[in-house]
């Protein structure tokens, strides 16, 4: 029997949680059984951390990011923009050394894979929702990323 309760009471206790500590996701498990809390966080454009400055063997994945990106703020409710479903480390390739997943200026059909981004220990595939051009990379590869930051837009 699992000790983990699926009441209303307990996810809300979970909820407060999340908010006290300004956490966005909790996670506990027990067994098979698993209760999972997620919140959206809304960054405003100043309050965003600078980029991190990458490392000499990252620099291809730099050619990568657009011009455009650094002078426009782009934000989750940008139109096209696909955004990080969770914490963890953005990868723009399948691999170290292999080709990059997209390109800028690239056309993907709905539901190719965009880039991965490992969590726990886990790669997942972070998938275009729709068909369209890429028109701006706004992550480097090895790079963390937080829940609902944007990583790409696809037009």
């Amino acid at each position: 029997m699992s000790g983990i309760s699926f009441s209303p009471e307990a996810v809300r206790a979970l909820a407060q949680i999340l908010r006290e500590t300004d956490l966005t996701e909790i996670e506990l498990a027990d067994g098979e059984s698993r209760v999972r809390v997620t919140r959206s966080v809304t960054v405003a454009p100043m309050a965003m951390a600078a980029p991190v400055a990458a490392a000499p063997a990252a620099a291809p994945a730099m050619a990568q990011v657009s011009a455009p990106a650094a002078e426009a703020a782009v934000d989750a409710a940008t139109p096209g923009a696909i955004t990080s479903p969770m914490v963890g480390v953005a990868y723009l390739s399948p691999e170290p050394g292999a080709a990059p997943f997209v390109t800028l200026g690239a056309k993907v059909a709905a539901g190719q894979t965009l880039l991965l981004i490992e969590a726990m220990k886990t790669f997942n595939q972070i998938k275009a929702p729709k068909a369209g051009t890429v028109t701006r990379i706004l992550v480097e590869s090895g790079t963390p990323v937080e829940y609902g930051e944007p990583l790409m837009v696809v037009e």
